[in-house]
């Protein structure tokens, strides 16, 4: 292949994006689950036959476009390339260089070109159950977390593995719908496949290592030089969160020098005896996307935009917690990482950091629709952004994650329970020169006939996002069953007719109250963000 120029390198990015994005509607047009086709918890990657991350579809979940070099990484030690076929798929669901807990299937399938590999696509996703005891924050191990699968062949060329299929059907609820999903996996990375053979035939390429050395290295040196551009220094930050029963210590240093730039997680709390740990290969992930969003956000992401990302985590932390430590719900500290280091860089990226969020929060219903077809499911509902610099933060925004909420529609339609009032939480934005997102407000009822089992994956109710440079903090968020307020981690019983009610937190505001333009104020009031009480006790403003 001829020397790459700047504009055949951005034409031919550009065809690899439309093939990554091909391969995640594909994924979620042939999906069972609503996690996959309505909350789009998945990630699409492409990569080199070096195993070098090319590209990954448009709206895949950040988390997954970090772990997905590892993985594959892993996998290629399991099953060399050279001992790869035309039609092998493999897959596993291993915590520890996976994505750091056992509900996301990861699914490879070498690409050939003629009897040439060159290339693999990678696909991942959230399953609506694994076996065990469920997805939880209770869990105390991961053997009961459920079905670990290793690095295995669940495809040999072109040959399903009838018996590995039958096992995991045997181990999870709602069998259909997971068997469904794997499947819908193995799909799409033979679509990715096969448009990535097409596009190689499409511009005579014949080997895709010099454009992956492109790509990576340009994305490489672009990171390095906004790095350099940042003062040589020491940024630190400490955040306490809420675990299952005691809060936690989440601490970080970041050192910058020239073009180098070292996060060293020293002084996080020890990991805890429930799910809510978090394994290392997450922890990287989400400290290389807070970076990439501060630094240089509009770069592909690929394996060159994290390699001067450098880091250091302590060995049994809760942020790189060793086996058998759970993970199911490791997301409840783990996306606490990114507020953390923009904590630590808002001094001296001011204009760039973001208040924090007030999250996502999970609720994993297992039960009977009114038909009595089983069903399990998740209900994601999302808290507000944080403000920035010159900017209100959105209201109901998934971050740091950028799963879909679920839609109220199908949410009925799938569970049989009745939504009664879904809306802005008014006040819940945090004060500022700049005013939080709201959180939403969600009232549901089981209206299936049927008793269910929620279990609740909140976050935010003792500690609230935070503002930064003088904003106020977002309100907490608050989980209330039949009007009894009850832990946002937790484990219930809905008879029929019970109604759980979530009020999700709102983002923390960005600079002081007092420098809030007058008209902002008022727009706030006429359209129910803030209330005339909210008004008067966070910016002294009467009507």
């Amino acid at each position: 292949m001829k020397p790459i120029d700047a504009v055949t390198l951005g034409i031919l990015w550009d065809r690899l994006i439309s093939i990554t994005n091909e391969i995640a509607l594909s994924l979620i047009r042939t999906s069972f689950s609503t996690i996959v086709r309505e909350n789009y918890d998945l990630a699409c990657v492409l990569f080199d036959s070096e195993g070098r991350s090319l590209a990954q579809a448009s709206y895949s979940v950040p988390v997954f476009i970090g772990t997905a070099p590892l993985t594959l990484r892993h996998m290629l030690k399991r099953f060399p390339a050279e001992t790869l076929q035309p039609g092998d798929v493999v897959i596993t669901n291993d915590i520890d260089i996976g994505t750091g807990h056992l509900w996301d299937i990861n699914v490879m399938r070498p690409a050939f070109r003629g009897k040439t590999l060159v290339g693999f696509t990678l696909s991942i996703s959230h399953l609506s159950d694994i076996g065990g005891r469920g997805l939880s924050a209770l869990n105390t191990s991961r053997y009961e977390e459920g079905l670990q699968i290793p690095i295995t062949k669940l495809v040999r060329a072109g040959q399903l593995d009838e018996e590995l299929l039958a096992l995991i059907r045997q181990n999870v609820r709602a069998s259909d719908q997971v068997i469904g999903d794997i499947l819908a996996n193995v799909t799409a990375t033979e679509v990715g496949c096969r448009n990535l053979v097409e596009f190689m035939d499409d511009y005579n390429i014949d080997d895709l290592r010099p454009l992956a050395l492109a790509i990576v290295g340009q994305s490489e040196q672009a990171m390095r030089r906004q790095i350099a551009n940042i003062p040589d220094g020491v940024y630190e930050n400490r955040l306490d969160i809420e675990t299952l029963d005691q809060p936690v210590a989440l601490a970080c240093r970041v050192t910058i020098a020239g073009d180098r730039l070292h996060i060293d997680f020293d002084g996080t709390d020890p990991q805890v005896a429930s799910a809510v740990n978090v394994p290392i290969c997450y922890t990287r992930a989400m400290a290389a996307y807070a970076i990439k969003c501060l630094i240089l956000p509009n770069i592909p992401n690929n394996e060159g935009s994290v390699i001067p990302i450098e880091l250091s985590v302590p060995p049994g932390s809760i942020l790189n917690a060793l086996s058998p430590a759970p993970t199911g719900a490791r997301n409840l500290v783990g996306h606490s990482v990114v507020p953390l280091i923009f904590g630590a860089m808002a001094l001296v990226l001011p204009d760039r950091v973001q208040a924090d969020v007030g999250m996502t929060n999970l609720l994993n219903v297992n039960g009977r629709h009114r038909d009595n077809r089983a069903f399990t499911t998740l209900h994601f509902s999302t808290g507000g952004f944080g403000a920035m610099s010159g900017l209100d933060g959105a209201d109901a925004t998934p971050a740091p994650s950028n799963m879909r909420v679920m839609p109220t529609e199908i949410w009925e339609i799938e569970t049989g329970i009745l939504v009664e009032r879904r809306s802005l939480r008014p006040d819940s934005g945090g004060a500022g020169q700049f005013r939080g997102g709201l959180g939403q407000e969600i009232i549901m009822r089981n209206d299936t006939g049927n008793p269910l089992t929620v279990v609740t994956m909140g976050r935010r109710s003792d500690f609230p996002p935070l503002g930064l440079l003088g904003g106020k903090p977002g309100a907490l968020s608050q989980y209330r069953i039949n009007g009894k307020t009850v832990r946002v981690k937790g484990r219930y019983v809905l008879a029929p007719d019970d109604v759980i009610e979530i009020y999700n937190a709102g983002g923390g505001g960005y600079g002081p109250p007092e420098q809030r333009a007058m008209e902002q104020i008022k727009s706030d009031l006429a359209q129910g963000y803030i209330t005339p009480e909210g008004a008067s006790r966070d910016y002294g403003f009467s009507t």
